[in-house]
């Protein structure tokens, strides 16, 4: 009995790992997907990104809410997760914050439309963004502070004003064609800078 409990474990383990890891591949594939076509997509569509039958789908979120919603949860965490990694491999703090700022950006793509996906679930909307607050605002703050402390930006930079303005100039991406938020973002981010003295 002893034998078969102690193999039980690392089997039960590597199963759920699996399942950890199948779960992700489908939140990027929808992740994807959604950037590109929205959050009203054809779940066949994601299914095919993803390499998997659209059952397998259905039985991880019963409904497209559900999928939205982890969606939503699965970019804010990557993004959270993002920031100290980007901060320790960039060249410099400001190349870590830019890089940070284009995952912020299609992070917002995916997320137009899951407004109008959970109009009837209100509680659940502020819930989210309550979530991306107290998530993407503290690593922000610390990608800003890095770049400040390196002097390459000013250092009055307030995160939660940069967030809004980035979102601010998103808006009108999935509205009109001709819009490029990304390059407007990029001019926001490149305008932060402080002129550097010359070595």
């Amino acid at each position: 009995m002893t034998d078969s409990g102690e193999s039980a474990g690392p089997v039960a383990r590597s199963k759920r790992a699996d399942a950890r890891r199948n779960k992700e591949t489908l939140l990027d594939a929808a992740a994807s997907v959604f950037v590109s076509s929205g959050v009203e997509a054809p779940v066949r569509d994601i299914a095919a990104e993803a390499g998997v039958g659209t059952g397998t789908i259905y039985r991880h979120f019963p409904t497209r809410a559900d999928l939205i919603i982890a969606v939503y949860r699965h970019q804010v965490e990557a993004c959270a997760e993002a920031g100290p990694a980007l901060l320790a491999s960039s060249p410099t703090p400001h190349a870590a914050l830019s890089r940070w700022i284009d995952l912020f950006v299609d992070f917002l793509v995916t997320k137009h439309g899951l407004a109008a996906v959970l109009q009837s679930d209100n509680a659940g909307f502020s819930t989210l963004h309550a979530y991306f607050l107290d998530r993407l605002v503290p690593v922000c703050t610390q990608l800003l502070e890095a770049a400040a402390e390196a002097g390459e930006i000013r250092a009055d930079m307030d995160a939660l004003v940069l967030m809004r303005g980035v979102g601010n100039l998103c808006v009108g991406a999935d509205s009109d064609p001709r819009y490029d938020a990304r390059r407007l973002v990029e001019l926001l981010i490149t305008g932060l800078r402080l002129p550097q003295e010359p070595r």
